[in-house]
């Protein structure tokens, strides 16, 4: 009689071992219960958002701090596949700034199904994203409180850190396919309060991608969130409110289209093609791609202006400058503005032991990006760290010697950014500029500031260098103007 009931109190007790969770289990436990419990969350299958909102303009801003300038986002509809890992979404964003695209609405159609991301053009056609965008898409697939915590709740998942933070409580996710994020829940309520990813980004390093959740609206028998704001480091990058949540609802073909589908999958950007034009003696235009650079010849020194885009660009164009002039140290760098694409190289040239020239507005960002860790994708100053060395640059300045003259001027009131760099050579009479003007751009919002602070400069200009196409005319500038 006593071993039947000792072996059912053993058993009772091994169960009731298994039972209890851990504490991570618990705060995916606690989440699920919160959104409609763990059955509900496991039986859906798609969730279709829609609504609009606002997107941010990363590093794009009037200066690096700014957050004014927003797109309107109208159509906005995201459909996820959540047991096939695809979504799409679609949406129109119309610039509430001057762009230099243009103020008309942009529609805009992306997706991700499985090892694949797509981006679909105006006129339909669909190319294959870079592997580490899509990387980036799929992690965006665990950044909804469904999404979330239905994969956390799979036995695959690797629940670790259960922490306490203020009214959060905290565990880190790790799916099968690798991707990480932190989920945190309510400590009240115990509904999800936001969700974070680290990724890395060729400006800021290593940076925490965060949705927040507000909200709770009930949905097909689940609490989900009306209202998501979106930021990537300190940087609001998207708030949308949605009028429409469907659970199991049809959310059409997902499935990435045949052309990038069937596309090689894309590893990085293509080979950097550098060509060289001589502007006037000693002056040259380092382009061949979308973003150009210029050298100038001192008698002892090289200088670049310019490391646009990435940091293989801007090694490529070092390159080049150095085997324009092989005998002559490279020294300095005048950036123009601290746009993202416009300052990708940043970190490669102080790696490379190049001096940087800019205006005074960028010295803060700069000394801040120069000493981010880049530990997710090590680059050339995270392999070789070095100090900045910054010379910070007011309302102008001159760098002269016997051979050569350059004047720095800024372009104030430009509505494109705050922080903005020309470059002026009296002798020759060339100004190099970034995006005050682009020849070919079929609008031009930024010319008539260019034109304004190059006539209270009194420059006397017969060509302008842009950093974007071709060296015009500066009569094409006049023209451009109304």
């Amino acid at each position: 009689m006593f071993r039947p009931i000792l072996a059912a109190l053993l058993a009772a007790a091994a169960f009731n071992a298994c039972a209890t969770a851990t504490p991570e289990q618990q705060i995916v436990n606690d989440a699920a219960s919160a959104l409609g419990g763990r059955d509900r969350l496991l039986a859906v299958k798609t969730l279709v958002l829609e609504g609009g909102g606002t997107n941010g303009n990363l590093l794009q801003d009037m200066t690096p701090a700014a957050s004014g300038q927003t797109f309107l986002v109208s159509g906005y509809r995201r459909s996820i596949d959540i047991a096939g890992g695809r979504a799409r979404t679609e949406q129109t964003r119309t610039p509430k700034f001057a762009y230099f695209q243009g103020m008309a609405p942009q529609r805009q159609v992306f997706g991700i199904d499985g090892d694949v991301g797509y981006n679909v053009a105006a006129n339909g056609a669909a190319t294959r994203v870079p592997n580490a965008t899509a990387r980036d898409r799929r992690a965006d697939l665990l950044q909804h409180p469904l999404t979330v915590v239905r994969a956390a709740l799979d036995p695959s998942a690797r629940l670790t850190q259960a922490r306490t933070a203020g009214s959060e409580r905290l565990v880190d996710v790790t799916i099968s396919d690798g991707s990480t994020c932190t989920l945190a829940i309510d400590t009240a309520t115990r509904l999800p309060t936001r969700v974070i990813s680290m990724r890395d980004n060729a400006n800021l390093g290593d940076v925490a991608v965060e949705t927040a959740f507000a909200d709770y609206q009930d949905v097909g028998g689940l609490k989900l969130p009306a209202t998501l704001t979106m930021k990537t480091d300190k940087f609001t990058t998207a708030t949308l409110q949605l009028t429409q949540q469907r659970v199991n609802a049809d959310a059409g073909d997902l499935a990435a289209p045949a052309t990038a589908a069937s596309a090689a999958p894309i590893a990085g950007a293509p080979a950097p093609v550098v060509t060289v034009e001589e502007i006037a003696k000693g002056i040259w235009l380092l382009a061949g791609q979308s973003h150009n650079s210029a050298l100038v010849e001192f008698g002892d020194h090289l200088m670049l202006i310019e490391a646009p885009q990435s940091e293989a660009r801007t090694l490529a164009v070092i390159a080049a400058a150095r085997n324009l002039r092989p005998g002559k140290p490279l020294t300095q760098l005048v950036s123009s503005h601290f746009h993202s694409d416009h300052t990708g190289g940043l970190r490669v040239a102080v790696a490379e032991g190049l001096t940087v020239v800019t205006h005074e507005g960028n010295a803060a960002f700069y000394a801040d990006a120069i000493t981010r860790p880049h530990t997710l994708a090590p680059d050339a100053l995270a392999r070789n760290p070095k100090p900045l060395k910054i010379e910070p640059v007011g309302d102008e300045r001159e760098i002269a010697d016997s051979t050569m003259t350059v004047e720095l001027y800024h372009i104030a009131g430009n509505p494109h950014a705050d922080t903005l760099l020309m470059a002026y050579f009296p002798k020759q009479r060339v100004l190099v500029e970034a995006d005050a003007f682009s020849p070919g751009s079929a609008t031009q919002p930024y010319a008539a500031n260019l034109l304004e602070n190059v006539a209270k400069r009194k420059l006397k200009v017969d060509r302008v260098v842009p950093l974007h196409g071709s060296v015009t005319p500066f009569s094409e500038v006049v023209r451009a103007v109304p």
